[in-house]
């Protein structure tokens, strides 16, 4: 006879603490069963009526809070099970029949991730949006933009918020192949060679809504793909929004001071009674480091599994219900963070050096008949001699100039105008006023469910 299981490798073993969330998905994923039993003539009409009203009860009494778990559900499987059984008598013992929980678990997370992917793409949305306004309000402010986080070229506000627009928008189609892939029903693959019942495996998956039944049984229960791509949609959206959260706490400290964080998102130093600190950004930034963490750890739990299911997989729920609830608190923070962001276009503006145009002032000579290679070096000189003097770019002498190239003519200073600057970045994808207006007219169209990718120039595809 089976010894009792030891309370301590029960409580280590067991995954109700966390996995008490699927039971929604539990519960539908076992009426579904149900129905397939019956259709398969395994059980009659008025069996399916009171197994399907006893899971019904206990839905019920989850949603409202009154279920009482007992200490020995060692899942929210077997919570689920002991209820029918309470609730209905033996044959709640029918319902698991030609079924496993290796196939169980995985179609309710599965379901589960289905289910909760519209609030995640309409979160990432609202940061989109977030960002589109930013651009729409801000676009005629000139930046300075920064490579190496040395400055660089200048560029438009709006062009800055955009890019985080876009990379957005790429972790939302991501988010939609994730789906694709989660969208397969592993029920009916039982414990690893397949159900010994006639289940019609594509009526079943119609009726829990998957868009197909997995083709191979011992793939099925132990495929975790979709939760490893969703952890990766995860890591790199979090990525995403602590570059875009670095951005907004190096623009905001006083050594920018190009943006101010709103009073509400900000806390202030238990000492320092001057301290305006950007949590928010901060703890965005820290959150990619955490999520990053649990692909890893995930990917290194799947790397050595042999063949069909182990119970290492049960490792696999805790990073997806943790990456899940993070993204879905933070993207809204974040969006109400950026939106009450103060921008002082007047630091924007003393931050415009006159080095900043430098390129433009290559380009100037390219106009002229020099060769970039000579006009970037007539330049490079012509910085040099700048710093020896002690006198920014834009007040060297016209002689001092011609001295070093007649090229450089009486209009060299019209370079020296940020305006100027950025409108010559017209090419699609650009800077310029009139290219990050497309850029936005693409970026409204994206939000309203188009999909303006691969056009080159307004109307073209």
């Amino acid at each position: 006879m089976k010894e009792t299981i030891d309370p301590e490798v029960l409580g280590l073993t067991s995954s109700l603490a966390f996995d008490r969330r699927l039971a929604p998905q539990d519960i539908r994923a076992s009426q579904a069963w149900a129905r397939s039993l019956a259709q398969a003539g395994i059980l009659t009409t008025e069996e399916l009526r009171e197994i399907d009203t006893g899971l019904a009860a206990i839905a019920g009494e989850i949603s409202d809070g009154r279920f009482t778990f007992s200490p020995t559900d060692e899942d929210i499987h077997t919570a689920v099970e002991r209820r029918l059984m309470e609730t209905v008598g033996p044959l709640a013992g029918k319902l698991h029949t030609g079924r496993s929980r290796n196939d169980q678990v995985t179609t309710d997370l599965r379901l589960w991730l289905l289910d909760g992917m519209p609030n995640l793409k309409a979160a990432l949305r609202e940061l989109q949006s977030a960002l589109l306004d930013r651009a729409q309000s801000d676009q005629e402010v000139v930046l300075p933009g920064f490579t190496h986080l040395q400055p660089a070229q200048p560029i438009l506000l709006g062009h800055w918020w955009l890019s985080h627009f876009w990379a957005l928008d790429r972790d939302h189609a991501r988010l939609d192949g994730v789906r694709q892939r989660a969208d397969v029903l592993p029920l009916g693959s039982a414990a690893l060679a397949g159900t010994t019942y006639p289940i019609d495996r594509a009526a079943l998956a119609a009726d829990l809504g998957f868009g197909t039944a997995s083709f191979n049984s011992l793939d099925a229960v132990s495929d975790r793909d979709f939760a490893a791509e969703f952890l990766f949609f995860a890591a790199l959206t979090s990525i995403h929004l602590s570059r875009l959260a670095e951005g907004i706490i190096l623009f905001s400290t006083p050594a920018f001071g190009f943006v101010e964080v709103g009073d509400v998102h900000a806390t202030g130093s238990s000492l320092m009674p001057q301290k305006k600190n950007p949590d928010v950004f901060e703890l965005a930034r820290a959150k990619a480091g955490t999520l990053l963490g649990r692909l890893t750890g995930l990917l290194a739990m799947l790397k050595a599994l042999p063949s069909a299911y182990d119970r290492d997989l049960q490792e696999d729920k805790v990073p997806v219900f943790e990456a899940y609830d993070t993204l879905t608190a933070y993207l809204p923070v974040l969006g109400g963070a950026i939106r009450a962001l103060i921008v002082h276009p007047e630091r924007i503006q003393a931050a415009l050096t006159a080095d900043l145009y430098a390129t433009d002032l290559a380009d100037y000579l390219v106009a002229r008949g020099v060769a970039f290679r000579r006009a970037h070096e007539l330049v490079g000189r012509a910085v040099r001699l700048a710093g020896e003097r002690g006198q920014p770019l834009d007040r060297l002498s016209l002689t001092t100039l011609q001295a070093l190239d007649k090229a450089f003519g009486e209009d060299v200073a019209t370079v020296f105008d940020p305006r100027r600057s950025v409108a010559r970045h017209a090419a699609f994808g650009g800077t310029a006023p009139e290219a990050v207006a497309l850029q936005l007219e693409l970026a409204h169209r994206t939000l309203s469910g188009e999909s303006p990718r691969g056009e080159a120039s307004r109307g073209e595809p």
